[in-house]
């Protein structure tokens, strides 16, 4: 099938890829205000929902988990390359790093307090996306939160646009169009950062993070 391919290639490319990624990115928040800003305000939603308990899905290496956790979240990663969960746990080993995909999460209904997808839907077929959408909505609690991290399309008429990633095949996505299926996956955008492309970019791509809340369950 389709996502069983993608999902082997992404494993496959990022295992291959591990150690070099985690290099390059470790430190990717330390010149990025604007990132730190948008998980603080994650963080703070989510502790204000009265559940601290957050799945960094697509985490990497774990540096972006370890920054949730810093900023006082129960933290975990999942992420399909078993040698970047690998290298998670040798770098923070008192946070949990399983292996998994973000189509069949290990997590029970409505256990989360918070999901982050941060550039890991960008490796999902897109007629596979609303699969991994309904997924954050059933692990999520309800009044839980997702933030959802993804290079933008600019062509509205082509809602979905591959390009060439280094590691494996990947989406530019058309903002609204996405919000639009989060919606549709029973999750509403709650607001929405564009970050402009430096100069020094290698990719000169808008960046996006999408805000979404699960409704509250309704009144007995």
């Amino acid at each position: 099938m389709v996502e069983h391919d993608a999902l082997g290639a992404t494993r496959d490319g990022y295992d291959a890829a591990a150690l070099t990624y985690a290099q390059l990115f470790r430190d990717t928040l330390r010149d990025r205000p604007l990132d730190r800003a948008i998980l603080g305000a994650f963080a703070e939603v989510v502790h204000a929902g009265g559940d601290g308990r957050v799945a960094d899905l697509g985490c990497g290496p774990g540096h972006i988990t370890a920054h949730l956790d810093e900023l006082g979240l129960t933290a975990f990663g999942v992420d399909a390359s078993p040698a970047m969960i690998e290298l998670a746990r040798r770098a923070h080993p008192g946070l949990r790093f399983d292996v998994g995909s973000m189509a069949a999460l290990d997590i029970a209904d409505g256990a989360l307090g918070g999901v982050l997808s941060r550039w890991s839907i960008i490796h999902t077929p897109p007629q596979e996306l609303p699969v991994v959408l309904a997924e954050f909505h059933r692990v999520l609690a309800p009044g839980g939160h997702l933030l959802l991290g993804f290079s933008a399309s600019e062509d509205p008429s082509h809602p979905t646009q591959l390009f060439d990633h280094t590691v494996a095949p990947a989406y530019r996505w058309w903002p609204d169009h996405l919000a639009t299926l989060l919606r549709e996956s029973g999750l509403a955008e709650v607001a929405r950062m564009i970050r402009e492309p430096e100069p020094t970019d290698r990719r000169q791509f808008r960046e996006i993070h999408l805000l979404a809340r699960k409704a509250q369950a309704a009144a007995a």
